[in-house]
């Protein structure tokens, strides 16, 4: 493939990035133009077009953290979503979408913002305790390991979420579940009466509409390819800023689709 032509493939997905990172299509949209203009009169930069999404988003970088004004959140009269993502601060909010939005590795996307590993981890979790900060909740989490469901509780509250309870097994899940009505759950498969946090999520999932991640050392038992595999899984061990960087992930995009499935009953 061309260089040209992988531009042309990664267009959309650039005007995307820019319309959630700077709250409107019209100033995305001069961004992705002013990109453009470089690259034109540079088109080494790009290097090899199978790096040109990274190297595309790079440049795009460049412009968009050159210009002074985008230190203040942009204006915005887009979703409620559009707005807590314009409060986020500038390369934290670039962190999250590139992950969140734009699925890239968190390698690649430290190569685009142009830092290093720890630096983006860093980038990660403040983003996290930025969105919890406009779209805080109620954590259910459902683990049987003591010190990891301690680490987990003092992950999530770190973030600005708040911890409703920590379930051992099925029955405490669905107990406390229907009790306290989280706005989020994480869930272990295997539980501690070798009863499963699956079935847990499901019981729970027949009263309740909440996002779900997953976080075991099992991710085989849900990616069967059997039945619908959840959209959010994590793999034992974690990093808390993986971790991080999936719940504010789910919740943005949850309330996301809330908001616009208000905007249609309308």
């Amino acid at each position: 493939m061309l260089v040209s032509q992988a531009v042309a493939r990664d267009l959309p997905q650039l005007r995307r990035y820019a319309r959630a990172l700077t709250g409107n299509q019209a100033s995305g949209d001069a961004y992705v133009t002013a990109t453009l203009e470089a690259l034109a009169e540079d088109p080494s930069s790009l290097g090899a077009a199978e790096d040109v999404s990274v190297m595309l988003f790079r440049a795009f970088t460049k412009i968009w953290n050159s210009i002074k004004v985008n230190v203040a959140p942009a204006e915005t009269s887009g979703t409620s979503a559009d707005r807590h993502l314009v409060a986020l601060t500038p390369l934290p909010r670039q962190a999250f979408l590139l992950v969140a939005l734009e699925n890239f590795s968190e390698a690649d996307a430290a190569r685009i913002l142009g830092v290093s590993a720890i630096e983006f981890h860093g980038l990660i979790e403040k983003s996290g305790r930025e969105l919890a900060a406009e779209i805080a909740t109620d954590v259910l989490i459902i683990e049987d390991e003591p010190l990891i469901a301690m680490d987990l509780e003092s992950l999530v509250e770190n973030l600005g979420h708040r911890v409703i309870g920590i379930a051992r097994t099925r029955e405490e899940a669905k107990s406390i579940g229907l009790q306290k009505h989280p706005g989020l759950i994480l869930a272990d498969i295997r539980l501690a009466d070798m009863s499963s946090g699956l079935d847990a999520v499901n019981d729970l999932l027949q009263s309740l509409a909440c996002p779900v991640i997953f976080i075991t050392a099992y991710p085989e038992q849900l990616l069967t390819g059997e039945r619908p595999e959840p959209a959010f899984l994590i793999t034992k061990p974690f990093r808390p800023g993986t971790v991080a960087a999936i719940i504010s992930q789910a919740l943005f995009f949850e309330r996301n689709a809330r908001t616009k499935g208000a905007a249609v009953d309308a």
